[in-house]
């Protein structure tokens, strides 16, 4: 192999990664494809690794092993072998490569254990020594020690990734061995480094022992998310989502010391990694509930629950963006994953919720702060509020006091941010549909908790916004920001009252109850009419959405065919 070859591979990698020509980089991707199908691609592969001048050649390197090693048509496992030992000695003997090129060549021993994962060669499985080579760089320096955790936490990902183009019963079997052979030793590796970087004084200014720690929980992130029975769940049913542990796991759940860990470390990192310490978290809370019995169960989300009050107790760590929506979702999870009879019973409860409340109470507030994680929330309210009927415990759930402020937070927030969206130009809420629907079919069910005091506080709102609209309408008093303020607002509140009337339910609703759902709807049909009359002065495309989705709700709950029980509203 001469060296005009690798100046002409060279120039490859340059045109492949870093290239702006668009001709030259499909010339570039044809070539590549050339060296994948030719003889002497590892001798070509093992040239760049050892003389390439810079990471692209390497990186090319990378890439082109693991497209020969993910063939249909394997290599022969002699091969392979030489191909797995050689790219563990180079890593070792370089461990400050570039992180894409320690990535791209971890990423080929990882598909060649998956897809050898069954073979055998002197009744032993060949493959399989993998965890055991790790603990060799475990032993090492910490540029050793973070390879060896991201080999770990690359199979694993390898491990659980679905290839289509071979048989889906294949990748099962393999997963379930992994699993079952492999994969708790994986997490209790995790865990015992967590313990002891967290035993010693940590450096944070140490860029390698930041990225030691980042690496170690982004492996135990990829074991509590590891597809454990094949359900292959849909991320974005993220709110559904139990972690299916497998028994055999039962002993390292059972140890408070292994949820303080993850506590301990979400108050002692920085953003970047408390995020991942709160991500863990979740897992840990959506354990499915069958892992324990009645006490064990009691006893764990005691101390989930003693962990979320310290948080709550110490909030700086959430004015973080990513730590504040990884809260919200541990919240949501809480309450999927356990009955509101459950919580109740928990010790610290009455104190927890009131934190959660007032926690609540001021994200609602900050409504320009991360809207999307007001959706977890919200959810955790919904269904707290839908679990009180079901509750046999004496113990007082208190939610009859933290609900209607949670609803009367919501709706003045959403009143008072109008005035600052029009006058700051900002992008008004209201303008993404989708995510108002999905808050207001939220709050429904929470509203509608001790609704008297939601149905007074609309009234009084409905009435005065109402008014100031009628007087801004008059021809000599009429600014156009004051109206277009005016309108917003109102446009909120007919949402709020369609979300409110919306929200009655058959079974636990009164004729008082019914009544003030007439109170509401009068007041949105008043001001229909009066809109009706000032066309086209008075015409706003907001308001209109906002009526429509009212009329909506109203018919569902009080015209619709399939209504089981006569109500006294259309007398209003």
């Amino acid at each position: 192999m001469s060296l005009h070859s690798l100046a002409e591979l060279e120039v490859l990698c340059t045109h492949l990664y870093i290239g702006t020509d668009l001709t030259q980089r499909i010339e570039a991707e044809k070539a590549l494809l050339e060296l994948i199908d030719s003889p002497e691609c590892l001798s070509k592969c093992q040239l760049l690794l050892e003389q390439g001048t810079t990471s692209y050649a390497q990186l090319l390197a990378a890439t082109c092993l693991s497209k020969l090693v993910s063939r249909v048509s394997p290599l022969p496992v002699e091969q392979r072998m030489d191909i797995r030992n050689y790219i563990l000695n180079y890593v070792a003997s370089q461990p400050k490569l570039a992180p894409f090129v320690i990535q791209g060549l971890i990423q080929v021993i990882a598909k060649i254990t998956k897809l050898g994962w069954f073979e055998v060669q002197k009744d032993q499985f060949v493959f399989r020594e993998i965890i055991a080579d790790v603990k060799k760089f475990l032993q090492g320096t910490v540029e050793h020690c973070i390879i060896g955790v991201i080999i770990l936490s690359e199979l694993t990902q390898e491990m659980n990734l679905v290839d289509y183009s071979r048989p889906s019963a294949k990748h099962r079997k393999i997963a379930t061995s992994f699993r079952d052979t492999s994969l708790k030793d994986v997490l209790v590796l995790a865990c015992s480094l967590l313990k002891e970087v967290f035993a010693k004084p940590l450096n944070l200014q140490d860029q390698c022992q930041q990225n030691l720690v980042m690496q170690v929980l982004k492996l135990v992130l990829n074991c509590l998310n590891f597809d454990f029975i094949g359900s292959s769940a849909d991320e974005s049913a993220d709110d559904l989502c139990t972690v299916q542990i497998p028994t055999t796991w039962r002993t390292i759940f059972l140890e408070p010391e292994t949820l303080d860990l993850f506590f301990n470390l979400y108050h002692s990192l920085p953003p970047l990694l408390s995020q991942l310490a709160l991500s863990c978290l979740v897992q840990f809370a959506s354990t499915r509930r069958s892992l324990f019995n009645s006490p064990e169960r009691a006893k764990y989300l005691g101390n989930l629950i003693k962990g979320v009050k310290r948080i709550l107790e110490n909030p700086q760590g959430l004015s973080d963006p990513g730590n504040y929506h990884e809260f919200c979702r541990f919240l949501a999870r809480l309450k999927t994953n356990y009955q509101l009879g459950e919580l109740v019973m928990v010790k610290e409860y009455p104190e927890v919720i009131r934190l959660i409340a007032n926690f609540t109470i001021t994200s609602l507030q900050h409504w320009e702060f991360a809207p999307n994680s007001v959706h977890y929330l919200l959810t955790l309210w919904q269904r707290m509020v839908a679990s009180v009927p079901f509750v046999k415990s004496t113990e007082p759930h208190l939610l009859d006091t933290y609900a209607p402020e949670i609803t009367k937070a919501f709706i003045t927030s959403r009143l008072d941010c109008v005035a600052i969206v029009v006058r700051d130009h900002l992008d008004d809420p209201l303008d993404d549909t989708a995510t108002v629907f999905q808050q207001l079919e939220q709050l429904c069910t929470v509203s509608r908790c001790e609704y008297e005091k939601t149905c007074a506080l609309l009234v009084q709102l409905f009435d005065q916004n109402a008014q100031n609209y009628q007087k801004l309408l008059h021809p000599s008093s009429g600014v156009t920001v004051d109206i277009t303020i005016q309108e917003g607002r109102l446009a909120w509140l007919v949402y709020l009252v369609g979300t409110v009337v919306g929200g009655r339910l058959t079974y636990t609703s009164t004729d008082e109850h019914d009544a003030m759902d007439g109170e509401l709807s009068c007041r949105v049909f008043q001001l229909i009419s009066l809109m009706d009359t000032g066309l086209p002065r008075c015409s706003n495309e907001k308001i209109e959405l906002a009526i429509l989705w009212f009329l909506d709700q109203f018919r569902k709950t009080y015209v619709g065919d399939q209504l089981q029980r006569t109500s006294k509203v259309g007398f209003y």
